[in-house]
């Protein structure tokens, strides 16, 4: 069984090809706002440095979000058609699974952290199990200072995690108990997308085309602009 992953949901474009073997190959490229332009051409150089053919893809899986409203659209919907191309089944994970998932093997609560914009964060709280991590909450939106107080409230020690996190670290260094995952960690790849798609697939939690939706937790920026027009 091979999987082909395709992560767009921040400003960094991912996708890899991997099975029980393990990852076979990945690339990634941070090119703002160049998801569309970015992705197909990853795709193929992807296949060619793993030496599979398209046809042999067994499953699409895409990062379903929270992250960039046009970098989820692009990823979601290429991932679509290929598997409709392709007659294959898909399986979506989401972004912050994806963010916590390299740093499972710490027993601190992990906390994960994407940029949303506007000052805001999407974040989730996870804990090691056995073969991975376990997300402890929904997923939530909310000010840096907002996570900074759950942080405290819980009283553990934590490892944050993600891009947002780093971008407004000044609020939370000065936190007890809590540190900051290094740069390495900061975006969600292609590469977990295929280890945690593997494990699904395994389990057969596939979904149809037609049934995968994004994971928005608000409304996209040109909707919410709209609407502060219309009030005024």
């Amino acid at each position: 069984m091979l999987i082909l992953g395709l992560d767009t949901a921040t400003v960094q474009v991912s996708c890899a090809v991997g099975g029980h073997e393990g990852v076979l190959a990945a690339t990634q490229s941070s090119r703002a706002k160049r998801h569309a332009e970015t992705l197909v051409p990853a795709i193929e150089f992807t296949c060619r440095q793993a030496r599979i053919d398209l046809k042999e893809i067994s499953v699409v899986a895409v990062d379903l979000g929270p992250g960039l409203f046009t970098g989820l659209r692009v990823g979601v919907a290429t991932a679509k058609a290929m598997a409709h191309a392709l007659r294959v089944p898909m399986i979506g994970v989401s972004s912050l699974d994806l963010v916590a998932f390299p740093v499972r093997f710490t027993n601190r609560l992990i906390v994960a952290a994407i940029d949303a914009r506007r000052g805001e964060l999407y974040y989730g709280f996870y804990r090691q199990v056995p073969g991975g991590i376990q997300r402890l909450s929904d997923h939530h939106i909310g000010s840096p200072d907002d996570l900074a107080s759950e942080l405290l409230a819980t009283g553990e020690d934590c490892l944050l995690v993600g891009d947002g996190a780093l971008r407004y670290r000044e609020v939370f260094e000065g936190l007890n108990k809590v540190e900051l995952a290094d740069q390495e960690f900061a975006y969600p790849s292609a590469t977990s997308l295929t280890m945690l798609a593997h494990a699904q697939a395994l389990r057969e939690q596939f979904v149809k085309p037609w049934e995968l939706q994004p994971l928005y937790l608000r409304k996209p920026d040109a909707e919410i602009n709209w609407s502060m027009r219309d009030a005024r």
